[in-house]
C-alpha cells in the first residue's frame, strides 16, 4: 500500500513536471519557427546549405514536441536559436556581398555599354568594306578574312546575349560576356586594321 502511494505520488510529480514544461516548449518552438520564417526566402537564396542544417534542427525540435518530450524541447531550443542567429548573420553577409558585386557589375556594364557598340559599328563597316573590295589587309588572305568575319559574327552574338542577360537581371554574367566581346572586338580591330 505504501509503495503504491509512493508510485502514485511519483507519477503525479512527473505529470506535473511534464505539464509545467508543455507551455514553455510550445512557446520555444513557436519562437524558433517565427524567427526562421522572418528571413527564410533570403536564406534559401544566400545560404541554402546552412538553411537545410537549421531546418533539420527545427524538425527535431518539433518532433520532440509532438512526442511530448517537453524537457528535451526546452533544453534544445537555445542551441537551435543560436543556429538560427548564425544563419541570419551568414545571410546578411552574403546578401551584402551580392549587392556589392551587383553594384560593381552595373557600374562596369555602364562603361562597357558605351564602349563596345562603337567598336562593333566600326568593325561592321570594315567587314562590309573588305567584303566588297576584296582587298584584305597586308598578310591576310581570303580564308583569314572569313575566319575574322566569323569571329565578328560570334562577337555580335555574345554582345547581344550580354545585353539580354543584363536586362534579365544577371549583371555579373552579362559583364563577363561583355568583357569577352570587348576583348574580341579589340583584337579584330587590329587584325582588320580598322582606322580609329
Amino acid at each position: 500500500m505504501r509503495m503504491t502511494r509512493t508510485i502514485l505520488a511519483l507519477a503525479a510529480t512527473v505529470l506535473v513536471a511534464c505539464s509545467s514544461q508543455k507551455e514553455p516548449a510550445e512557446n520555444a518552438v513557436a519562437k524558433v519557427d517565427a524567427s526562421l520564417n522572418e528571413f527564410r526566402a533570403d536564406a534559401q537564396q544566400y545560404a541554402a546549405d546552412q538553411l537545410q542544417t537549421v531546418d533539420a534542427s527545427v524538425k527535431r525540435l518539433k518532433d520532440a514536441l509532438a512526442n511530448k518530450n517537453y524537457r528535451v524541447v526546452v533544453s534544445a531550443a537555445p542551441s537551435v536559436t543560436a543556429e538560427i542567429d548564425a544563419l541570419k548573420t551568414s545571410v546578411a553577409e552574403a546578401k551584402q556581398e551580392a549587392e556589392a558585386t551587383l553594384a560593381a557589375a552595373q557600374s562596369e556594364w555602364s562603361d562597357l555599354s558605351t564602349s563596345v557598340p562603337p567598336l562593333v559599328e566600326k568593325l561592321q563597316a570594315r567587314v562590309d568594306e573588305l567584303s566588297k573590295s576584296r582587298k584584305y589587309p597586308k598578310g591576310m588572305d581570303k580564308a583569314a578574312f572569313e575566319a575574322a568575319k566569323s569571329g565578328f559574327e560570334s562577337l555580335k552574338t555574345e554582345w547581344t546575349e550580354a545585353g539580354s542577360e543584363f536586362a534579365a537581371g544577371q549583371a555579373a554574367n552579362a559583364v563577363r560576356k561583355a568583357r569577352s566581346a570587348k576583348a574580341k572586338a579589340e583584337e579584330l580591330i587590329n587584325t582588320l586594321e580598322v582606322q580609329a
